[in-house]
């Protein structure tokens, strides 16, 4: 696979992430906390892609290194609100674990390629 058509391949998987978390908020009940934590994994999530879009049409290796930083921040970011969101038990659960696997995952590969960048 080449890097464009990986960089293509993970813009739509962090757009469908994206879809996925709003999906999820949309869900959640109407309280203080809950609306706290929907708004932050909703601008985290959001972030991801976007900041990864960034990242592909960066116009310097130091560029595409801080924009790869901001998308690890901001994938962490996410797994720490869906966390949240699972212990306060706001969404159902079957659907928090899956988003949690897949931001792990995003993580993970976001992380490698940012280690790649920093040698």
């Amino acid at each position: 696979m080449t890097n464009e058509e990986f960089n293509e391949r993970f813009r739509k998987r962090t757009r469908d992430f994206a879809v996925r978390i709003l999906s999820l908020i949309s869900t959640m009940p109407q309280n203080s906390g809950s609306r706290v934590m929907a708004c932050q994994l909703g601008k985290s999530a959001t972030s991801v892609g976007a900041n990864f879009r960034a990242f592909c049409r960066a116009r310097s290796k130091n560029e595409r290194f801080a924009k790869i930083c901001i998308v690890v921040e901001e994938a962490d970011e996410a797994e720490y609100w869906l966390d949240l969101i699972s212990a306060m038990r706001y969404a159902n659960q079957s659907e928090i674990d899956l988003l949690l696997k897949e931001a792990l995952e995003i993580l993970k590969i976001v992380a490698k390629i940012k280690s790649s960048l920093s040698q």
